[in-house]
């Protein structure tokens, strides 16, 4: 249903943000006012996937715990979820990456921006108990690198923006965003290619051979030396197709060469296929409707 990014400084109570949201999902969900779809509130932090403060000490290491982290939120996406990240999120690049998962999925997006100045990250951050902290080069280093959230890319829009001294999240505004909003459509960056039947080339092959077959016999009825005029090519008792033959006579050769084509143009099809743009039916019938429409194509421009 909706994917909700938390992006801020190390230690500048994101995980804090993160669960006075979660609350106030939940009690709008148990309101008795609420008759929408039934929905369950999921939180995907650092802590939960046992992700230690270490990894980013060295990048080497950062990067992969940021790819468990995104194989996490892709299998927690769902449209009966209210998907809350308490991650690090600091970076533009993994932001919009998590746009592109749950604009996949179907699901609506926010980002929730927690603001407050380093200085302050660093003060909260020395209150924390030891095994809490970062190293202090790393600290240093993450809030030199943040990037922050900005509401003119689509991948951070719509924001909210909650400062160090808000005693809570804007929840009707959020509530507003996941459950009206728009949601966008996939991209073709995200889109899920169409999967052709796993027997298809068998299909390309047998079907385009059988109504080489039958021109040819069709073409050898038709009186000599006008070789043009419709004929009639019955692939089966349900398969009937009607193909314009040309003014002369249409050689095997020729047929042969049109049908490679046509397979090597199909095959070339099944690995570009992506929904939405070139999705198409497999079926028998539809391959042999288009191998006729391919046929007098060719023939017309000879």
């Amino acid at each position: 249903m909706a994917c909700i990014t938390i992006s801020g400084y190390p230690c500048s109570g994101k995980s804090r943000r993160a669960h006075q949201l979660k609350s106030y999902l939940e009690q709008r969900l148990e309101d008795p006012a609420y008759e929408g779809p039934k929905l369950n509130v999921s939180v995907v932090s650092d802590t939960d996937l046992n992700i230690d403060r270490a990894v980013y000490n060295d990048q080497r290491v950062e990067k992969p715990a940021r790819a468990a982290y995104l194989t996490a939120i892709n299998r927690r996406l769902s449209k009966d979820t209210l998907l809350i990240l308490d991650g690090m999120n600091y970076i533009k690049g993994y932001r919009y990456q998590i746009y592109c998962a749950a604009r996949e999925a179907g699901v609506r997006v926010c980002t929730v921006f927690v603001a407050c100045t380093p200085e302050q990250a660093k003060e909260w951050h020395d209150a924390r108990p030891a095994e809490e902290r970062y190293d202090p080069a790393t600290l240093d280093n993450l809030i030199t690198r943040y990037e922050e959230p900005s509401s003119m890319v689509r991948w951070d829009s719509p924001l909210f923006t909650v400062a160090g001294d808000d005693e809570d999240v804007p929840g009707d505004a959020i509530w507003q965003a996941i459950m009206s909003g728009v949601k966008r459509p996939p991209n073709r960056a995200t889109e899920t290619a169409a999967k052709p039947p796993t027997d298809i080339l068998h299909t390309l092959e047998q079907t385009t051979t059988s109504l080489v077959s039958l021109i040819r016999s069709a073409q050898q009825s038709l009186p000599s030396p006008d070789f043009g005029g419709a004929v009639n090519l019955p692939l089966s008792p349900v398969l009937k197709f009607t193909l314009a033959l040309p003014n002369r006579n249409v050689t095997t050769a020729e047929l042969q060469r049109l049908k490679r084509q046509f397979i090597t143009a199909h095959k070339k099809a099944m690995s570009q296929s992506v929904v939405g743009r070139a999705e198409m039916d497999w079926s028998e019938g539809k391959i042999a409707e288009k191998f006729v429409d391919y046929l007098e194509e060719n023939f017309n421009a000879s």
